[in-house]
């Protein structure tokens, strides 16, 4: 068959195909939520210098290399952009029925946690080391699978129309589908990585419209297993003493009040604009315990002042403004429930690392999010984005 001008039209077939693959690729980017994607990368370039200055003088951390830990964060942020590009690829939905996978890798990796192949770091048996210098937190990748696998139980009637909300027997599944795995990290124990998954857990109730008897019932469950986890005494001795110190920060300044006291000196420092970047004298002298993971915020504080740390503020708040809008645009409950649990993780996470810094918080072990040296946590929180990513570019296009 051929045009009126004599040309074959299977001529042109593979140029309209590859103009069609192109148009889609196009759509794809331009429909990507860019406000979101430029915050991240900005925390995570702010992280970077902030991660220099406080390691570049670390001569018994980085080896004698004052650029160790800026070239591995760059790497682990290059690395977490490409989860996130292929989460994007992939697509929140084609996870959504990789979840058992999934969620039964999370529970294999976090039992051998406990198992001889795991490694204690800083007073947390939460760690597997793999080698050249190489760690991985399994309970970072399980705050997903939770999230993944939750919406998928609580959503799976309600998009297909046979629900309004989700029925009692479907939260109670979604419920011990998130306690295995909350209960294993507990036995490492990493209360820090619990706490965040629990709140991960009534942010997704709450989105999921669940009847709210079943998030009062979880708080006060909550509160009770706390009371039932120390009168047990599963805690270790140093995360009773963190308690201890915030709850009373002149019980050990030399102590366990140590990096809460001397957090809050570098931040107090720093004043409006701060003692310029590899300036400040709390950082310089190493007087900050984990400064480069935990308390990151503080070289912030100290070295780029009031303006400085207030830019991180703004932009992980941008990040959870996104993310909120991506919730509510989305036309599926799985992808509202999906957006709501990522939201609740950040906002809560980052509260509780900044807390800590500031004295308003208990010391918890928790990165701050794109920022923090760490390379599960980066992996981590660049999956997330790559899933509000997908959400948005899958949605159905408004008029």
């Amino acid at each position: 068959m051929t045009t009126p001008h004599g040309f074959s039209v299977s001529r042109y077939a593979p140029e309209r195909g590859t103009l069609a693959k192109l148009a889609a690729r196009d759509s794809v980017v331009r429909r990507l939520d860019w406000p979101i994607l430029l915050s991240a990368l900005a925390l995570s370039g702010i992280g970077a210098l902030l991660i220099w200055s406080a390691t570049r003088g670390r001569t018994e951390l980085n080896n004698g290399d004052p650029y160790y830990f800026l070239f591995r964060h760059l790497l682990n942020t290059g690395i977490g952009v490409a989860l996130m590009i292929a989460t994007v690829w992939l697509g929140h939905r084609t996870l959504r029925g990789a979840v058992p996978v999934l969620y039964g890798l999370s529970i294999v990796l976090i039992l051998a946690v406990l198992t001889p192949l795991g490694a204690t770091i800083n007073g947390a048996h939460a760690w597997i080391v793999v080698g050249g210098g190489f760690s991985l937190q399994p309970s970072e990748f399980v705050k997903i699978t939770i999230i993944l696998g939750m919406a998928m139980l609580l959503a799976s009637k309600v998009d297909a129309g046979d629900q309004l909300h989700p029925d009692h027997l479907t939260v109670a599944k979604a419920l011990g589908l998130a306690a295995l795995p909350m209960g294993i990290v507990m036995l490492m124990p990493d209360l820090g990585s619990v706490m965040v998954m629990a709140v991960i857990v009534l942010g997704v109730l709450l989105a999921s419209g669940a009847s709210h008897r079943w998030v009062l019932g979880l708080i006060g469950a909550a509160v009770a297993g706390a009371v039932l986890v120390t009168a047990l005494g599963m805690l270790d001795e140093y995360q009773i003493n963190r308690f201890a110190a915030f709850a009373n920060p002149d019980l050990d300044p030399s102590g366990v009040g140590y990096n809460t006291n001397q957090a809050r000196i570098a931040i107090g420092s720093g004043g409006l604009l701060g003692a310029g970047l590899f300036k400040g004298s709390q950082t310089t002298g190493q007087f900050v315990p984990e400064q480069q993971t935990d308390f990151v915020f503080t070289v912030a504080g100290e070295e780029l002042g009031f303006v400085g740390a207030g830019l991180i503020l703004v932009l992980l708040g941008v990040v959870l403004w996104r993310a909120c809008r991506i919730a509510r645009e989305t036309t599926e409950l799985y992808g509202t429930v999906v957006a709501a649990g990522i939201i609740a993780w950040f906002a809560f996470q980052a509260f509780e690392n900044i807390g800590m810094t500031l004295g308003i918080m208990p010391v918890a072990g928790l990165p701050l999010p794109f920022v923090s040296y760490g390379g599960s946590s980066m992996f981590a929180v660049w999956v997330a984005i790559g899933l509000l990513q997908s959400i948005r570019v899958q949605r159905p296009m408004t008029a």
